[in-house]
């Protein structure tokens, strides 16, 4: 008796469904999102000098894919280096590799070929600087960053350095050089990273301590010095706010000014539920600050680009 071609079909259509989801899950889908978004955001933002006869939504769904083979590639490094500890931690342990239904090999050979497909989409249609940028930025998440969060709480600031680059990626893809602009969008997306990433090691500290990573400022958990380094990072956020509009990068009239102000008071946010945090001490002020951050960073960078000078 032959099998039923439509259970078949259902079987292959569930078992490819699983797949595509691992994937999904070993490139980290919504970070990456969030990652590649800031790039485009950036390359529509500078002043766009090297696609002056090319499509700009070409440009940008390029950028976006190349981006998200880069970001995804050093995410699935990510996940190869940390199975063992993934799965010790709640809230990793269904991840691909870490659960065992995907082998470190695997993912190994997906990340080698996105990673290198990413690279060569911004060398060939953009420029080799920002394909540089991007190499530079996997390696550093993927095989510095990575080990290094076991190590010292240093592993922050060194990780926040590739989770800025995506901006300065964006603008060099757009302009070809290292000029103001692309840094001034680094900066403010190295110093958000701070109180965003402190606020979810807060929430996440036992799971955190379970594997052995060190990433909170203090070696004694949650205190009120990562509530007052989340506080300080925070207040400078305030004066990089105000370099858009005097560096050039916004318009310098109504539009401008507008966009400094939103900024203004998004850095003001920040500012104020760290503070709440190292009042309260509580989970719920963390949480505020994580998700603030998330908000933050979609407020500013849009605020950015309707704000821009062309």
């Amino acid at each position: 008796m032959q099998p039923d071609r439509t259970i078949i079909a259902n079987s292959n259509s569930f078992v490819l469904a699983a797949k595509v989801k691992d994937y999904f899950q070993l490139i980290k889908f919504t970070l990456s999102f969030m990652v590649v978004f800031s790039t485009v955001v950036s390359f529509l933002i500078a002043p766009n000098e090297l696609h002056y006869v090319r499509s700009k939504v070409i440009s940008v769904l390029l950028l976006f894919v190349g981006g998200m083979f880069i970001t995804g590639s050093a995410n699935a490094i990510n996940q190869v280096w940390e199975k063992d500890t993934d799965a010790l931690m709640k809230r990793t342990a269904k991840r691909p590799v870490a659960s065992g239904r995907m082998s470190a090999n695997e993912a190994t050979i997906f990340a080698i070929i996105t990673g290198l497909l990413g690279i060569f989409i911004l060398a060939y249609w953009f420029n080799v600087v920002s394909a540089l940028v991007g190499l530079f930025s996997l390696l550093l998440y993927g095989f510095v960053y990575t080990p290094l969060k076991k190590v010292n709480s240093v592993a922050v600031l060194v990780g926040a350095v590739p989770g800025a680059l995506p901006c300065l990626i964006g603008w060099v893809a757009a302009t070809g050089e290292f000029s103001i602009g692309g840094w001034v969008l680094f900066g403010i997306q190295f110093l958000w990273q701070f109180p965003h990433f402190w606020a979810i090691a807060w929430l996440a500290h036992e799971d955190y301590s379970t594997a052995g990573f060190k990433l909170l400022p203090g070696d004694k958990g949650p205190t009120k010095f990562t509530a007052l380094q989340c506080i300080i990072y925070s207040a400078m956020m305030i004066p990089f706010g105000l370099l858009p509009y005097f560096t050039g990068i916004v318009d310098t009239g109504t539009r401008g000014l507008i966009t400094t102000g939103i900024l203004f008071i998004c850095n003001m946010w920040m500012v104020y539920v760290s503070i709440l945090l190292f009042i309260s001490m509580e989970l719920k002020s963390a949480r505020k600050v994580m998700f603030s951050s998330y908000f933050y960073l979609m407020i500013v960078l849009l605020a950015l680009f309707v704000g821009r000078v062309h």
